[in-house]
């Protein structure tokens, strides 16, 4: 029985396997990659182009742009613009793509947790805008809906005293007349009570869902639930510059949060600068995305993990699972094999692939972002990363064309040889 379940594997791979192995498929791969080009504009700098099978971590220089931004970016590079109107007319018109009362551009997720805080603890007032990160004499309290995450220096950047609250009594709990603010990533059913003991308390709250797009439809989600802010980044699954994330909610708080910005002289975001090229480019993506077929993209993404998915399988022990994460739009790939017979665990499997020619980046719990002193459980961190073993991970979206036969070939190498040496 084992057998033939071998057998089977090999078969569904054979015609992968046959291309391959007559090198047509790998190589127009390679060639359309650019993989072997001396050329490369990174190569000129001594840096070599990694094939992302990780997903849009910053460190992994987050997505590729669409070719929409990227043509709205070069058409936004050739003229002078007030940013001021420009910033005016972006909400407008992001005000037309969400549903929400305004928005605004800002230079990625972070930049615009750190610009929601400043707003809502010193609106638009001139005199306290000057004064942050000094908190005298205004509501300085940020609650953290969920604990602490690896990001909430944006947020004392601004000058708030974080306030911990680990689940709703606590949030409740912590509301007091200090609280400028409530912060939470929470999504869907787990939003709905903390925005509503938010409301209750008559404290804005800010939603956080950076990784959130696609799908396009979250767009305009958090609004429709009551979120008073919330934010995305631009340059994740939304596919815009990199150097971008949207701040959407309530106009007032919007019109407070501008003004905590570039390029007002003085304001305390005002070195989160974002160019009229990031703001166009925003704007090219939101409106790429609503026009896109997301089934038509999971069907490409799909086709391309079957074909990972195959190649690595041909070695003995070897399986592997496609799943969608909740609430987002794209499919990863689970490879596992029996760590302790193949005398190789994932981490050492993600070293070799990221050692290779091309080195390829692959999702596992370990992430080499975070800044080393952070104690996850001390500080009771919300994001303590992937839960139960360890896994090798293939994210699909941010895998290019072709990309799929190198990252399965390299797998079936690298697991091959293990189960080799192993017996």
């Amino acid at each position: 029985m084992k057998e033939r379940r071998e057998f089977l594997k090999w078969l569904a791979a054979a015609p992968t396997l046959g291309a391959l192995a007559a090198g047509d498929l790998f190589a127009r791969a390679q060639k359309a990659l650019g993989v072997a080009a001396k050329g490369n504009i990174y190569s000129r700098i001594g840096v070599t182009p990694v094939i992302n099978a990780r997903g849009t971590y910053t460190y992994m220089s987050g997505s590729l742009e669409l070719p929409e931004v990227r043509a709205a970016k070069a058409q936004a590079a050739l003229h002078f613009v007030d940013m001021w109107e420009l910033q005016r007319a972006a909400g407008r018109r992001l005000t037309e793509l969400s549903g929400a009362e305004s928005g605004m551009v800002t230079a990625g997720a972070a930049a615009a947790m750190s610009t929601a805080a400043a707003a809502c603890m010193a609106g638009a007032d001139p005199v306290k805008i000057w004064q942050l990160p000094d908190n005298t004499g205004m509501k300085s309290e940020v609650v953290m809906h969920g604990g602490r995450i690896s990001f909430d220096n944006a947020i004392r950047l601004a000058g708030a005293k974080l306030v911990l609250a680990l689940n709703l009594d606590e949030l409740k709990s912590a509301m007091n007349e200090r609280t400028a603010m409530v912060y939470t990533t929470a999504r869907r059913e787990q939003l709905e009570p903390v925005i509503a003991i938010a409301k209750q308390a008559r404290v804005p709250v800010l939603v956080d869902w950076a990784a959130g797009l696609p799908p396009i439809e979250n767009l305009s989600l958090p609004w429709k639930m009551g979120a008073d802010l919330y934010t995305f980044s631009g340059g994740k699954g939304l596919c815009g510059p990199q150097c971008s994330g949207l701040l959407l909610g309530r106009k007032d708080l919007i019109d407070a949060a501008l003004a905590q910005s570039s390029p007002w002289e003085g304001a305390l975001c005002r070195s989160m600068k974002v160019g009229k090229e990031e703001i166009m480019g925003v704007l090219a993506a939101v409106e790429a995305w609503k026009k896109y077929d997301l089934a038509d993209m999971m069907q490409v993404w799909t086709s391309r993990a079957k074909k990972i998915s195959q190649l690595a399988e041909t070695v003995p022990g070897v399986a592997s699972e496609l799943q969608v994460a909740a609430g987002r739009g794209y499919p990863t790939l689970t490879i596992t094999w029996d760590e302790a017979a193949f005398k190789l665990d994932v981490q050492a499997c993600a070293r070799k692939l990221r050692e290779g020619s091309p080195p390829i980046d692959v999702l596992t719990k370990v992430n080499r972002s975070h800044v080393a002193a952070v104690d996850w459980d001390k500080d009771t961190l919300l994001s303590k990363g992937q839960p139960g073993p360890d896994r090798l991970r293939i994210v699909m979206s941010t895998l290019q064309p072709g990309e799929e036969l190198i990252v399965g070939r390299r797998l079936r190498e690298v697991l091959g040889e293990a189960r080799k040496a192993a017996s």
